[in-house]
């Protein structure tokens, strides 16, 4: 089973955009991830900010920062 992740993003960002699009087909194949808007957390904002989009595995707190795609977050995920 994949380990959860969060990608931390936020709206209207088109960078986070094409990152969701993605993680999206890996989800469909049962990676949990959780979308989450640093604007509506301060420590996130300022740890983010400049860096968005992030994916961060829950287990380990590894971070994959952009760019990437899908075959990257796989060898990521291992």
């Amino acid at each position: 089973m994949p380990p959860e992740c969060q990608l931390f993003g936020t709206l209207g960002c088109h960078l986070c955009e094409l990152a969701e699009a993605e993680v999206m087909p890996l989800v469909e194949g049962g990676l949990l991830v959780e979308l989450v808007d640093i604007a509506e957390n301060e420590a996130f904002f300022e740890r983010y900010e400049l860096r968005i989009p992030v994916l961060r595995r829950v287990d380990t707190g590894a971070e994959l920062d952009w760019p990437f795609d899908a075959e990257q977050v796989v060898a990521f995920l291992r």
